[in-house]
């Protein structure tokens, strides 16, 4: 029997999440949180918390060499973007947007787990439920907000280094940065992510949507 739940939009703008990469200390409370709350067996993961490592010496035109080494740790989980490929390839509407808010979510009456979200999202963010034979994600814990709550990620992070709301208002708040070393480009599917990002982690040519 599906367990799907429909709830009424919290919202008539769109929302997304705001990632303060430069505290993420990497401690994976949000994702244990999330999995926690999600009920997930071992290896599915809504929310996913990355370790990105690279740079080197690189010569510095001085006969010398500079050292642009970064590591930092990134919090990620699904970006309800603008325009979400997951959707568009949904061959039964299973996959789907809402009017209002703009959360996307998975109607398990419709989905028949063929997996083609999952391997169109740049992300990572829908999941089998190897249960049920369908698919699943991050909701942005939509029964929490129908009941007034944050999300569980949020209010979880010891850094408060998540945040939720309008997407509007944290770009006016925190700019407009989406994408940072390691993650995909953010026009294949204009996320509705802000990340300050941790030193080192910013691409060349800052990327903003």
């Amino acid at each position: 029997m599906s367990d799907f739940k429909e709830y009424a939009p919290v919202s008539d703008e769109q929302l997304g999440f705001f990632i303060d990469s430069s505290r993420c200390s990497g401690c994976k409370a949000c994702q244990v949180a999330c999995k926690d709350k999600n009920n997930l067996e071992v290896g599915r993961k809504f929310r996913r918390v990355y370790e990105v490592q690279g740079g080197g010496f690189a010569p510095n035109g001085q006969g010398g060499y500079e050292n642009n080494v970064f590591s930092y740790t990134l919090t990620i989980s699904c970006n309800h973007c603008d325009d979400p490929v997951c959707v568009k390839n949904c061959p039964t509407t299973a996959m789907h947007k809402r009017p209002g808010d703009g959360i996307v979510r998975v109607d398990t009456d419709k989905c028949v787990g063929c997996g083609y979200c999952a391997w169109s999202c740049p992300y990572g963010a829908p999941q089998m439920n190897k249960d049920t034979g369908q698919m699943s994600k991050c909701d942005l814990c939509v029964d929490l907000l129908a009941e007034g709550q944050n999300p569980v990620c949020v209010d979880t992070c010891p850094l408060n280094a998540i945040k939720f709301g309008k997407i509007r208002e944290l770009r006016e708040k925190y700019g407009h940065l989406s994408q940072v070393q390691g993650l995909p480009d953010f026009t294949i599917t204009q996320p509705n992510l802000v990340i300050k990002p941790h030193k080192g982690a910013q691409n060349k040519g800052e990327a903003t949507s």
